[in-house]
């Protein structure tokens, strides 16, 4: 198939990639449109090329803090699979999948110690705990924070994240570096709200030194990214997703 795959030289040596919508006629998630045999096969499609032959594991994202240590394959279903918003494993041949509309991908490893991680962090998952989680997650693996390096895939850019003071209530001062006014309307105060820069502070504080945003922008780039956000203004009932995926060699 004719994906879309983006990689970053700071994964160089890694199987790895950044899939996304190729104009809109790829959907990854079984939670978007479309039959999920369909996109069942759509999903190993990508994993075998990210690695011939690998096989996906991709979790039951629900926004939490939660990780699987991935030492074998579950079957790749709606149904069933572990719930939990990142996967971590030092298993060849796996293919470490998290599908995304919005939320940040994150693509980590430590390619001398042979581990690997991929996990989804929304907001909620970013003050969770989830990217803190994974990292711990690839160390019991016998992976060494200072050697892991992480790379952020497609998400909702700054100047597209709209919030208000409900959603800004929800971070404690430390974060006010990542709020920007935004205009008002019907005497509402609201805020353009820097999510791949959190994203980039919780990593940095976590001890990870080598860090990259590819730099997309999923709510404007219509012809490339499925967007929650975008669907949500103009009124479709529901939206896609893309995946980033990461595998050892």
């Amino acid at each position: 198939m004719d994906f879309q795959i983006e990689t970053h030289p700071l994964l160089g040596g890694v199987p790895h990639g950044f899939l996304g919508s190729a104009g809109g006629a790829h959907q990854f998630g079984f939670g978007g449109p479309g039959d999920e045999a369909d996109v069942r096969a759509l999903r190993a499609a990508a994993a075998a090329a990210i690695l011939p032959g690998g096989r996906l594991a991709a979790p039951h994202q629900v926004h939490s803090p939660d990780v699987v240590v991935v030492d074998k394959i579950w079957g790749d279903a709606a149904q069933g699979r572990p719930v939990a918003d990142a996967v971590v494993t030092a298993k060849p041949g796996i293919v470490l999948g998290i599908v995304t509309a919005d939320c940040a991908p994150i693509l980590l490893a430590d390619s001398t110690a042979g581990v690997i991680g991929a996990a989804h962090a929304g907001w909620r998952g970013a003050v969770g705990g989830v990217l803190e989680n994974t990292i711990a997650a690839m160390e019991r693996l016998g992976a060494r924070r200072s050697a892991i390096a992480a790379v952020i895939g497609p998400t909702i850019a700054q100047a597209s994240y709209e919030v208000d003071a409900a959603f800004r209530a929800q971070f404690d001062a430390t974060a006010n570096r990542f709020f920007a006014p935004a205009p008002e309307r019907e005497g509402i105060v609201r805020w353009y709200f820097d999510l791949p820069g959190h994203i980039v502070a919780k990593l940095t504080d976590a001890g990870i030194a080598e860090i990259a945003d590819i730099g997309r922008n999923t709510f404007s780039d219509v012809a490339h990214y499925h967007s929650y956000r975008r669907s949500a203004k103009v009124g479709e009932g529901n939206y896609g997703r893309q995946i980033s995926m990461i595998a050892l060699p």
